[in-house]
């Protein structure tokens, strides 16, 4: 049996994260899906310059679905409801684009980061085609808004899942789970077929080199192509929890 606990506040009352829970856990594993929401919120719809179809270009689209079985097996799995281009959990809380607002931003925001300067802090600029989600400036007590009511609620419910795992079994292993593309941008090696999986620990630092080593010798005797860190080595969430 698996058990859903949803984590409801002031998100527009509704849910803003998902925690599908085994009957018993038997895995340090937790399954996460930070960009797979499909709830978008009157308000973002009402302010941005695009429909929803535009929007979801940011979308993990479905992947929490491919791991859905995870609680079947023992192991939980939290995943976002708010969709990627009203909030980026797998960004600093802090990580903000001054160019996105009417209003004078908190000191010590992170306006210089890499992310944000490319339009993609922990409140988007823009979508993954790069094309801007708003034709007008933001008030600052909007991003606060939703910071509290999505953000919070997400690294809250990651981090007692980490607790449960480490009180249990003395570690946590998190596997955060994001989609690429497919066609176009699709990674390839050099003359080779193109990967299907792309195992980023942050070049050896965000977990033990066994765990991401057992990872890909499991997927390569599926017969799938595997690639370490390139292009894809890990965000927030990795540099952040990973040991």
């Amino acid at each position: 049996m698996t058990e859903t606990h949803k984590q409801r506040g002031p998100y527009h009352g509704r849910d803003a994260v998902e925690i599908l829970t085994p009957e018993t856990l038997a895995s340090p594993v937790i399954f996460a899906s930070p960009h797979s929401g499909r709830d978008y919120p009157e308000d973002l719809l009402r302010k941005s310059r695009l429909d929803r179809h535009q929007l979801r270009q940011s979308e993990d689209s479905y992947v929490d679905l491919i791991f859905d079985e995870a609680p079947r097996h023992g192991a939980p799995l939290l995943r976002a409801l708010f969709p990627r281009a009203y909030v980026d959990v797998n960004r600093a809380r802090d990580e903000l684009d001054p160019r996105m607002f009417a209003d004078r931003l908190p000191p010590g925001a992170d306006t210089r980061s890499s992310r944000v300067i490319a339009g993609l802090g922990v409140v988007p600029r823009i979508v993954a085609d790069g094309e801007d989600i708003y034709d007008r400036k933001l008030h600052f007590a909007d991003a606060s808004r939703r910071l509290v009511e999505c953000y919070d609620p997400y690294h809250v419910a990651l981090e007692r899942l980490i607790e449960e795992a480490r009180a249990q079994f003395g570690c946590a292993v998190v596997i955060d789970c994001h989609s690429m593309p497919s066609a176009g941008g699709a990674p390839f090696r050099s003359g080779e077929a193109p990967i299907d999986f792309v195992l980023g620990d942050r070049f050896g630092s965000s977990c033990a080199p066994v765990v991401t080593a057992l990872a890909e010798e499991t997927l390569s005797g599926l017969g799938y192509e595997v690639a370490r860190n390139a292009p894809y080595a890990g965000g927030y969430v990795a540099v952040s929890y990973g040991r």
